[in-house]
């Protein structure tokens, strides 16, 4: 008896220590895991060294020379070697060589079209004159932005206004030599011709750069988003380069094939589906949750209903991405289309992939997260409660409205934020039901109705597996995914923090 009880305690103690093993094996993993993804992630905001790669050819007998900017030289040669290696496998000769060394004087010039371009100064241009001091691209600038500004001015609150009203004169058949029409002319062909002018002035101001070929190209000060010299940049400048970088990032749209230029799109795209999911799933699931745990009656049929209901939180999400494309979108928006927007056919409104009906399958998806975990908030709500509540003369909606739903509120809390933060890194639902790789217009904006439901959006996750799978030798457009990604786990990790906070706070208040 005394062995067999040692050895129950033996294989109690290998219990203990292979779940503390297996657990802090899963934990090294995932915090391996987040510092890999926030150093890759980091790292497409930190200023990249510009080196000069001198590429000597043995079999061509010829050496030709390169500006690359590259975050590790040793990582960059080990990209070069890989992408020419191929080419002399066969052939009975050397294989060529490269002699990397940093570059001097050279400035990374980013364009607001995304594309960045490097090259040594050669001169600065201006109606005022040619200067070789990059200390004056400052004022030339501020020059610049001032002339843009009055080019806008001019196409947009002058031109554009003209313009239609005289495409409304065409439509109304107002006749060509109506004195209206011609003053409305005049004025157009005024303000055409300040445009011009403008765009004149404009083409004054440029640079000339020197590539490592000692080939001169020429950008115009327009065209330039901003100009670095990283090789040249002492600390602060980097920090100062790393907080501009972040504001991009957030602010902007992408570029040059997403790799370059920011998320703004994806992460407003994001937001917008997951509060509209939410506003959508929180009162279903919650009333769901409420019926089967209060006042069904325990039945086959309701053990069936919680049944399907933890069999759906099972169910692969494409599953649901080809019910919400064949359901939502083709039946439900199709008969939409058919009622309300005749006019439109056969060019469909809400009869395509859209943010509502993306929202809508990603509400059912995440529907058995949240009934599953409000139900579990109700289990814990002490039937002494109840009882004291009937005790005290109180109805059964009063004693769940007013005594256990508070006290379940926590648990309540937790399923939302659980099924939001699934909903914002879901990918194959999303991608048959709205969420696409570029859109060229938000989803809200200042045309009513202000929120249109029915337009394709983009959504981080989907930009994430989008950029990955098409950017997967190019280095500064991977870098962008991984910080993507750190994006991603700040927003779970926010989100989860919030659950945390709240439920804290209403467990505090309704258990004291």
């Amino acid at each position: 008896m005394a062995k067999t009880k040692l050895n129950h305690q033996q294989l109690h103690a290998f219990s203990s220590i292979t779940s503390g093993f297996a657990a802090a094996l899963l934990l090294i993993t995932l915090i391996a895991l987040v510092i890999f993804i926030s150093i890759r992630g980091s790292a497409y905001f930190w200023p990249m060294t510009i080196y000069q790669v001198d590429f000597t050819d043995t079999f061509k007998k010829q050496t030709s020379t390169y500006q690359i900017s590259a975050w590790d030289k040793e990582e960059l040669l080990a990209n070069l070697n890989s992408r020419v290696q191929s080419q002399f496998v066969n052939q009975q000769t050397e294989a060529p060589y490269f002699r990397i060394n940093i570059s001097q004087d050279v400035f990374q010039v980013i364009l607001k079209d995304g594309k960045v371009k490097l090259g040594k100064l050669v001169s600065l241009n201006s109606p005022n004159g040619v200067s070789n001091n990059f200390k004056d691209f400052e004022a030339v600038q501020e020059n610049v932005k001032l002339l843009l500004s009055s080019l806008e001015t001019i196409q947009f609150e002058q031109m554009a206004p003209l313009h239609e009203r005289l495409s409304q004169y065409d439509k109304n058949q107002v006749a060509e030599d109506a004195p209206a029409r011609l003053r409305v002319l005049d004025a157009f062909f005024l303000a055409q011709e300040k445009s011009n002018d403008l765009q004149i002035e404009l083409e004054k101001y440029f640079i000339l750069f020197e590539d490592a070929q000692k080939h001169q190209f020429r950008i115009d000060i327009r065209d330039i988003e901003a100009v670095y010299q990283p090789n040249e940049m002492e600390i602060f400048a980097e920090l100062e380069y790393m907080l501009e970088r972040i504001v991009q990032f957030l602010g902007d749209s992408p570029k040059q094939a997403a790799t370059s230029g920011g998320v703004f799109p994806a992460l407003f795209g994001t937001v917008m589906m997951v509060l509209i999911m939410a506003v959508l799933v929180a009162p279903l699931g919650i009333m769901a949750a409420i019926y089967l745990h209060e006042y069904a009656p325990e039945t086959a049929f309701t053990s069936f209903i919680r049944i399907s209901v933890s069999n759906m939180a099972g169910v692969p999400s494409v599953v649901y991405g080809v019910f919400g494309l064949g359901f939502f979108v083709y039946v439900v928006g199709g008969t939409i289309d058919s009622l309300f927007y005749t006019d439109s056919l056969p060019s469909p409104t809400f009869g395509a992939p859209g943010l509502f009906w993306a929202a809508l399958t990603m509400a059912l998806l995440t529907l058995p997260v949240v009934i599953v975990s409000t139900e579990e908030g109700l289990r814990r709500v002490p039937g002494g409660l109840r009882a004291g509540a009937y005790a005290l003369g109180a109805t059964k909606w009063e004693t769940v409205t007013k005594t256990v739903v508070p006290i379940a509120s926590p648990g309540m809390i937790t399923g939302l934020i659980l099924a939001i933060a699934r909903a914002a890194g879901e990918v194959a639902p999303l991608i048959l039901v709205g969420a696409v790789k570029f859109a060229p217009s938000l989803p809200v904006d200042g045309e009513f109705p202000f929120l249109h439901l029915e337009r394709q959006f983009m959504h981080l996750g989907v930009f994430i597996y989008d950029g990955a799978f098409h950017n997967q030798t190019n280095t500064q457009g991977s870098a962008m995914m991984f910080a993507s990604c750190l994006l991603l786990l700040i927003i779970v990790f926010v989100l989860n923090l919030f659950a945390i906070v709240v439920r804290n706070k209403l467990r505090n208040r309704y258990t004291r």
